[in-house]
C-alpha cells in the first residue's frame, strides 16, 4: 500500500490558537497517514511548535478539532495524547542522567511485582525486547549519563514506544547529532515506519527533509503555505516556500587573505559546573581576515571554552592573548574593551535583557560611553537614534524600537545581538552557535554579516554544532572532541565524512 492509500491516523482540522497579540495558528489543516514520515517546515514564529503542542495536548486549541485514528478527540494533557498513541521526542531530552536506560524508559509507567516494588529485571527485559524489535539496540542497564547523544535519543524513542506510541512527533531530532548519527536516526525512522509507526519530523535542515520525508508541509505566518513532494523539490524551492522570497542558501564569499594572529590560546584548561575538566589543554590561533570554524558535537567542551574566552567562566590554567594583549582571566567588560564582539550560545541568558527595549539592548556593551552616556547619565535620544538606525540596517522586524526584546521571534532576537556587536569597530568576533534555532531567511542574513566582518579584516572564531554552517563559512576547520582540538584542516580537506568522523572521536 502506498502512503497516499494508507489510512489517516492523525488529522488537524482548522486549528486556531491565539496568544496575546499573536495568532500562532490560523485555521491550520494537516493529515498524517499510517507509516508516513511527514516533514513540517517553517520560519521561526510560523506556528510549528504551537501546532505540535496542540497535537500533543500541551495547549488547548481556540478553534478547530483533532482526530486520531478516525475519532474526534479532546486532548487536555500529554497523558491524553499518550493514551491515544501519540508520543513526542523533544529537542531537549527529558532524561534523568544518573538513572539507567530502563529506569528512564519506565519512569511514570513502572513495572512492579508483589509488594509494589519495581521489577528491574522485567523492565530490562521489556526494554531489550523493544530495542531489538525496532532496531534500536541499546543496553538497558547502561547509565544515561555515560551515553553519547545519539544513544540518548534512542532512549527517548524507546520511551515513547514503551507507552505504545504509533504516532511520533520528533522536534529538531538532529540538532545535536553528528552526520553519522543523523544517518543512523534516519535508518531508525524508516524501520519504524515499516512497522506501521507514523512520524512528524520538525527540522530547519532542508537537506535532511529531502533525504527522509515522504511528504512536506510548510507553515508561514501561522497558515499552511503549501505542501511539497521531496522527490520533485529542492532546498531552494523549499526555502522560498518557507520565506516567501528567493533565498541564497550557499554562502557567497571570496578567498580569505589572513594576516597577523589576533587570538592566540595556549594550553587552556577549564572546568564545567560539576568541577570536571571540560577543556583539556586546548591551543589554537585565529588570524585577522579569516574564519576559523570549531566543529564538534554539543557537550565536548565548546560551551566552557567560549565562556572562558569571553570572561564568563574562570580558566583553570593556560594563556589567552588578544591583539597582542594578555586577556587571561579578564572579566567580560575588559574583554569587550579589547575590541571583541561576542554572539553567545544562549541569547536569552547571555545575549539580551528581555525586559529591556530593543534600543536599550542595542547599547548593552557601550551604554556607559559617549555618545550614549554623559557624566553617568544616559542620553535617551542618542540611544533611540542608534536603535532606529540599526533596526533598519540589520532588518530587525519589530513594530517599534521600544518593543521589549523578549517579545521578538528567535531570528529577530539574534539580529538585535548581531546589530549591537557589529555596529562598532572590532578586531575579533567570537560567534557561538550564531544561527541555532532560526529560520533560513535569518540564517542567510547573519552568514552574510559574518563574512562581511572577515572581509573587513576581523578575525572570526565560529563555534557551531551545525556541520553545514562550519563547512560553508570557514576558511579553516578545527574539530573539537572531549575538550581537545583533535585536528585542524584547511577547508579544502574538510569533507563532511572526515569532519564527521573526527567529531565522533575517530581519525578520518
Amino acid at each position: 500500500m502506498s502512503n497516499n492509500e494508507a489510512p489517516i491516523v492523525l488529522e488537524a482540522r482548522d486549528i486556531r490558537k491565539q496568544f496575546p497579540g499573536v495568532l500562532a495558528n490560523d485555521k491550520v489543516n494537516l493529515t498524517l497517514r499510517r507509516g508516513e514520515i511527514l516533514a513540517l517546515l517553517g520560519e521561526n514564529g510560523a506556528g510549528k511548535s504551537t501546532l505540535m503542542n496542540v497535537l500533543y495536548g500541551l495547549y488547548r486549541p481556540d478553534g478547530g478539532e483533532i482526530a486520531i485514528k478516525g475519532e474526534t478527540v479532546a486532548l487536555h494533557s500529554p497523558g491524553d495524547a499518550i493514551a491515544r498513541g501519540v508520543g513526542m521526542v523533544h529537542q531537549h531530552f527529558q532524561l534523568v542522567p544518573v538513572m539507567t536506560v530502563a529506569e528512564n524508559v519506565i519512569l511514570g509507567a513502572e513495572v512492579t511485582r508483589a509488594g509494589g516494588y519495581i521489577d528491574k529485571r522485567e523492565a530490562n527485559r521489556r526494554v531489550r525486547e523493544l530495542s531489538e524489535q525496532y532496531g534500536l539496540e541499546i543496553d538497558p542497564t547502561a547509565e544515561v549519563d555515560d551515553l553519547p547523544v545519539g544513544l540518548q535519543q534512542r532512549v527517548e524513542i524507546i520511551k515513547a514506544l514503551y507507552r505504545h506510541a504509533d504516532i511520533l512527533i520528533l522536534d529538531e531530532p538532529t540538532a545535536v547529532l553528528t552526520p553519522q548519527e543523523a544517518n543512523e536516526l534516519f535508518r531508525i525512522m524508516r524501520e519504524l515506519t515499516e512497522r506501521g509507526v507514523s512520524i512528524i519530523f520538525i527540522t530547519h535542515k532542508l537537506k535532511e527533509v529531502l533525504a527522509v520525508a515522504d511528504r512536506i508541509v510548510v507553515l508561514r505566518g501561522g497558515r499552511v503555505a503549501g505542501t511539497a513532494d521531496p522527490k520533485t523539490s529542492t532546498e531552494a524551492s523549499l526555502a522560498e516556500l518557507m520565506v516567501g522570497r528567493k533565498v541564497i542558501l550557499q554562502v557567497e564569499k571570496d578567498d580569505a587573505h589572513p594576516t597577523t594572529p589576533v587570538l592566540t590560546i595556549d594550553d587552556m584548561q577549564v572546568r564545567d559546573d560539576r568541577k570536571h575538566l571540560a577543556v583539556k589543554g586546548l591551543s589554537l590561533e585565529v588570524r585577522a581576515g579569516e574564519i576559523l570554524g570549531v566543529a564538534g558535537v554539543q557537550g565536548n567542551g565548546q560551551r566552557e571554552f567560549v565562556e572562558a574566552l569571553t570572561g564568563l567562566r574562570s580558566m583553570e590554567s593556560g594563556r589567552v592573548t588578544i591583539a597582542g594583549e594578555d586577556a587571561t582571566g579578564k572579566l567580560p567588560r575588559a574583554i569587550t574593551e579589547l575590541d571583541v564582539a561576542h554572539i553567545p550560545e544562549d541569547r536569552e541568558k547571555h545575549g539580551l535583557v528581555g525586559s529591556y527595549t530593543i534600543a536599550e539592548n542595542m547599547v548593552l556593551n557601550r551604554y556607559y560611553r559617549a555618545p550614549f552616556s554623559r557624566r553617568a547619565v544616559l542620553d535617551r535620544q542618542e540611544i533611540a537614534e542608534n536603535g532606529a538606525r540599526l533596526v533598519k540596517q540589520f532588518d530587525v522586524r519589530t513594530p517599534s524600537i521600544y518593543t521589549h526584546a523578549g517579545n521578538l521571534s528567535g531570528g529577530n532576537k539574534q539580529k538585535v545581538i548581531v546589530a549591537r556587536e557589529f555596529s562598532r569597530p572590532v578586531k575579533l568576533l567570537i560567534a557561538n552557535q550564531p544561527t541555532r534555532g532560526i529560520d533560513v531567511g535569518s540564517i542567510e542574513f547573519i552568514h552574510n554579516q559574518i563574512v562581511a566582518q572577515r572581509d573587513a579584516g576581523v578575525a572570526v572564531l565560529l563555534v557551531s554544532a551545525e556541520l553545514d554552517e562550519i563547512l560553508s563559512l570557514s576558511d579553516r576547520v578545527a574539530v573539537m572532541f572531549d575538550g581537545r582540538i583533535v585536528k585542524t584542516l584547511p577547508i579544502e580537506e574538510a569533507t563532511r565524512e572526515r569532519v564527521g568522523l573526527l567529531m565522533a572521536g575517530s581519525e578520518a
